[in-house]
């Protein structure tokens, strides 16, 4: 690992954890040189997805370009965390579908699932971009689909939350008195 103060490669590991998230091990490292402690956080790397582009094209896929592609979407009323942990998220579940090749729209169809939970304003400004929405009319469908799904996740949740009375149970044998 290289110094990012003097751009030495002599470094040694101090403190080895896993990271919070789970997914990645939080090495504090010094640096042999010039004595600058710093942090990396190293991810397992498993078999590489390719991501097949609109126009025919296949490239490897990378999670900074999608996180890149999300933040204008999101125009920071997005937070890092929650950016992250979507991007997560994303990654897991295509590793979880042991597809060696995913098509972006399938991909573009997973932020849009995601950020319509997350982030309504930043749904429909990827939407946008993604759909190539460009009259009036699709973008009012658009939000009214909004409107709609958001409605029935809150009325999901509304009825996740009412409580059950609880019937009392008969105790078998009859309920016998206590002698004073």
């Amino acid at each position: 690992m290289r110094c990012p103060s003097c751009g030495n490669t002599d470094t040694r590991v101090i403190d080895s954890r896993e990271a919070e998230d789970g997914t990645s091990i939080r090495r504090r490292r010094a640096c042999d040189r010039c004595e600058e402690r710093f942090t990396t956080f190293e991810r397992s790397e498993s078999a590489r997805i390719q991501v097949l582009k609109r126009d025919g094209t296949r490239q490897e896929f990378d999670r900074r370009k999608l996180a890149s592609a999300i933040e204008k979407a999101a125009s920071k009323s997005l937070a890092p965390e929650k950016l992250g942990g979507l991007i997560d998220d994303i990654e897991a579940t295509l590793k979880q579908s042991g597809a060696s090749e995913v098509g972006s729209q399938r991909i573009g169809e997973m932020v849009l699932e995601r950020l319509a939970d997350v982030d309504p304003m930043s749904y429909i400004r990827f939407r946008i971009v993604y759909a190539k929405l460009d009259d009036l009319t699709a973008l009012r469908d658009e939000l009214a689909a909004l409107d709609r799904r958001r409605e029935v996740s809150r009325d999901r949740k509304v009825a996740e939350q009412i409580a059950l009375p609880i019937e009392n149970v008969p105790v078998a044998g009859g309920a016998r008195k206590r002698r004073r």
